[in-house]
């Protein structure tokens, strides 16, 4: 067994909460940029659909990151994703590498993983279901 995997063997739950964390919070600024054009401006114009894509982003982002209902939020961030990727990117090309949406088809994904499994270690979901537990 080599370094590597003395290092990370049994470390799953905690890869898991990470990947679940940083990729909240990496979408909340997706949603940031086209609310409040922060970090920077968002270069399109905006509709209703990408109003709502908006909040979907920056709320679902941040739910997601601190592990609060993330089985319905992550799955509507995903679905959300599949939407952006077919409307924005899918009809200009086959390939995400070409059209430009490997970004959405990858949210999209990591979305649909973390609603198949739930929140989580380090998550408002685990807090609150070991109080329930207790109380029990």
């Amino acid at each position: 067994m080599g370094f590597l995997d003395k290092l990370l063997t049994g470390r799953d739950d905690q890869g898991y909460a990470l990947l679940r964390i940083v990729a909240g919070f990496l979408f909340i600024f997706h949603g940031s940029q086209k609310l409040f054009n922060f970090p920077s401006e968002f270069p399109y114009p905006m509709s209703p659909l990408m109003q709502a894509a908006g909040l979907i982003e920056a709320i679902g982002g941040a739910m997601i990151m601190l592990g609060l209902f993330s089985r319905p939020v992550a799955f509507l961030c995903s679905g959300t994703m599949a939407v952006a990727y077919w409307m924005a990117h899918g009809m200009r090309d086959l390939f995400p590498i070409l059209n430009g949406g490997e970004l959405s088809a990858l949210y999209c994904f990591i979305f649909l993983f973390i609603a198949c499994k739930g929140s989580g270690i380090w998550s408002l979901d685990d807090i609150i279901n070991k109080k329930d537990q207790q109380e029990i």
